[in-house]
């Protein structure tokens, strides 16, 4: 047998946890670098994993510490990077789709065959054990005569209404089938053969910001291998629904390949009376085997091998077991497969409504404020409104295009790192007011110190030196104590002198004023701090974490009990306060608690969504000491068992003030600044659930 084949992975996002997961616990494949254009995120991603990093493919290649690599970036640089490790004699993996055009597909096929290395495409769903059984069961004919097939992927796609719009996947319509098409096309190309498409429809159209819109459902009428096939993608807020059925002739197949389940329906021969009882039985006994092996797997494994964390397990098994042993390539994860799911993929955008061409307003825009975090919820509304009332802005942004399109004479993007403090200093030239309401997504302490504390800091010392006359920080009211029901919170409240005990969010937060404040009063930095409540309005998720832990659309634990009032306010009205606090002299040093008048428990909220949209949405009330209990033994597990470090562990009062028991007196900004929040409850429903299109339609 050979060697443990060397593995690099280029790409250091979201994905690359799982492949990383995946490729540790195989014994043919090792992680050995990673790649990726950011060198904070390459140099992260190798710390945790104790690998080496390196910020271009070039030096990844001429280091010659990897045998194979994972190309994990968005796909519209698949082709180019996949083409260049080629080329350089590495096996690649692409994540799908494998390129973005079956020429270019072809092209890499070829390439890899000419230079005598393996080319697979992560196709990952068909690495699932359940997915091994039902492609079992169709081959040899216990399912009897196949006619029929329906592939689902029902599972909501929270940046059509939230963003961000500016990445790959937003940019055109084609994209969207181009990501999610290759997993519905994969199982059918595997089960049945190649995909023809006949059919496509599209609904649920939804405008983005910038100007467009784009569909949340497609339905597609195709045939493959003498198997009619259906189709169906939807991304509104729906319950999860991916599964594969297959219709057969004695029994019908039903995987949910979200939770790796297969269940199979058959006759029996039993009377008219009993036939029923035994149908139902079967099934019943199938969903509870298969839940029982499910969890069991799970617990054994502390949720490392979750379904989704068991499909790139079994895809990187498949793929490397064969390397390492000189086998032909496993066709899940072919090449030749990446190329016949791309020409499906082809055919099926051709059939997509042409889109209307938007342009853009002449004229080139003067940027007087600075947005930083503008592409987010309350960036998008902020930039907007300044925009509206005469205020051309310049958004910090890694994209090329963005939400703003359609107002681009008023918004200027300008892509620079939050780490690089020359850059920093350049977004700042003929700026006047800066906003910085960007965070970061920490799980450790430390992290929090260099990606949102130092990121803050850094801002701040750039707004000095280029002589900014006021920057206007968003901090966060969940970092109060707000345990207590009999508490009214004020500006003056302040915060605990040891926030050790504290979520890092909340904490890091919390640092970042204590920083500022310091350089108030030290350098002389015109800085005011906002604390906005749980903000809602049109573009915020309908799965708002301020308020409970979410299990799908359909069903929430809230924080507490749910009967005392929640600090909602309108994103509209966190605009305004946030505009009034940069142009009020006297906000110069000062803090503001941007909570709306009191309106709606959660549980009235949800009340209010089933009344005004007619849904009804399971609310069960969550005991902050169970969520305590639970989250300390998963830090014992995973500091025990799973070897974590740095992994932070909030008190019992910390998991009481996610519920928001205290009270809050919005009274000294309405004073302060003249800040006017929704007083209306009609108005503020309408306004926060009415027209916010919380589910996308």
């Amino acid at each position: 047998m050979a060697k443990t084949i060397r593995v690099g992975i280029i790409g250091a996002g979201y994905i690359a946890d799982w492949h990383a997961d995946a490729l540790s616990s195989s014994e043919h494949a090792e992680l050995t670098c990673v790649v990726d254009a950011s060198r904070e995120k390459a140099r992260a991603f190798a710390t945790a994993r104790g690998i080496k990093h390196f910020e271009s493919v070039s030096e990844m290649l001429s280091a010659s510490t990897c045998d194979a690599v994972h190309i994990l970036t968005p796909p519209d640089h698949h082709h180019r990077l996949a083409g260049l490790c080629i080329a350089g004699g590495l096996h690649v993996l692409v994540e799908k789709p494998l390129a973005l055009s079956s020429d270019d597909a072809a092209e890499l096929v070829r390439s890899a065959r000419v230079n005598g290395v393996r080319l697979s495409v992560g196709h990952n769903f068909l690495g699932l054990p359940s997915y091994t059984r039902l492609k079992k069961a169709t081959q040899e004919g216990s399912l009897g005569r196949i006619s029929t097939a329906e592939i689902n992927w029902c599972f909501p796609l929270s940046a059509l209404r939230s963003g961000p719009y500016g990445a790959w996947l937003m940019r055109e319509t084609r994209n969207l089938l181009y990501e999610l098409g290759p997993h519905l096309f994969a199982f059918a190309n595997d089960l049945f053969g190649p995909v023809k498409i006949l059919h496509l429809s599209t609904s649920n159209p939804i405008s983005i910001p910038g100007g467009g819109t784009r569909p949340q459902g497609f339905r597609i009428l195709a045939h493959a291998g003498g198997v009619d096939v259906i189709f169906n993608i939807s991304l509104v807020e729906t319950l999860d629904d991916r599964s594969v059925t297959v219709r057969g002739s004695s029994r019908i197949a039903r995987l949910d390949y979200a939770r790796d389940t297969l269940v199979t329906v058959g006759t029996n021969t039993s009377d008219l009376v009993l036939n029923p009882f035994r149908d139902a039985l079967a099934q019943s006994w199938g969903h509870l085997r298969e839940g029982t092996a499910n969890a069991a797997r799970q617990l054994v494994s502390l949720n490392q091998k979750s379904p989704y964390g068991l499909s790139f397990r079994g895809m990187c098994e498949a793929v490397y077991k064969s390397l390492r042993n000189g086998d032909a390539p496993d066709p899940r994860f072919s090449g030749e497969s990446g190329e016949a799911v791309t020409e499906s993929l082809d055919a099926a955008v051709a059939l997509l409504p042409a889109e209307p061409k938007s342009s853009k307003p002449k004229g080139k825009p003067k940027p007087r404020a600075l947005v930083i975090g503008g592409t987010g919820f309350i960036g998008r509304a902020l930039t907007r409104k300044l925009a509206e009332r005469g205020t051309d802005v310049r958004v910090l942004s890694r994209a090329a295009a963005g939400p703003f399109d359609d107002i681009s004479d008023k918004v200027e993007l300008f892509e620079a790192s939050l780490k690089d403090e020359a850059a920093l200093g350049k977004a700042m030239k003929g700026i006047t007011h800066v906003y910085h309401l960007a965070k970061s997504d920490d799980k450790t302490w430390a992290d929090a110190l260099e990606n949102d504390v130092g990121v803050t800091e850094r801002i701040a010392r750039a707004a000095l030196n280029c002589g900014v006359e006021r920057l206007i920080y968003t901090g966060t009211i969940a970092s109060y104590d707000m345990s207590d029901p009999s508490a009214l919170i004020t500006e003056e409240t302040g915060f605990a002198a040891d926030m050790d005990d504290r979520n890092v969010y909340a904490r890091s937060k919390a640092e970042c004023e204590r920083r500022l404040m310091t350089m108030h009063h030290d350098d002389g930095l015109p800085v005011t701090i906002a604390r906005p409540g749980i903000v809602l309005g049109k573009g915020g998720p309908l799965q708002h974490w301020g308020i409970g832990r979410w299990h799908g659309a359909g069903a929430v634990k809230i924080w507490g009990n749910g009967r005392h009032i929640l600090p909602f306010v309108l994103i509209d009205d966190v605009s305004d306060g946030l505009i009034l606090m940069a142009h009020e002299p006297t906000a110069i040093g000062e803090s503001f608690n941007l909570v709306g008048e009191p309106m709606l428990s959660a549980l009235g909220y949800f009340d209010a969504i089933h009344q005004e949209l007619g849904a009804r949405i399971k609310v069960s009330s969550g005991s902050p000491l169970a969520f305590y209990g639970a989250d300390a033994l998963k830090f014992f597990l995973k500091h025990r068992f799973l070897r974590r470090t740095g992994l932070s562990r909030p008190s019992y009062r910390d998991w009481k003030s996610r519920a928001h028991y205290a009270a809050f007196d919005n009274s000294k900004p309405k004073h302060m600044l003249g800040w006017m929040p929704e007083m209306s409850r009609e108005q503020f429903i309408k306004r926060a659930i009415t027209e916010a299109d919380l589910f996308g339609f």
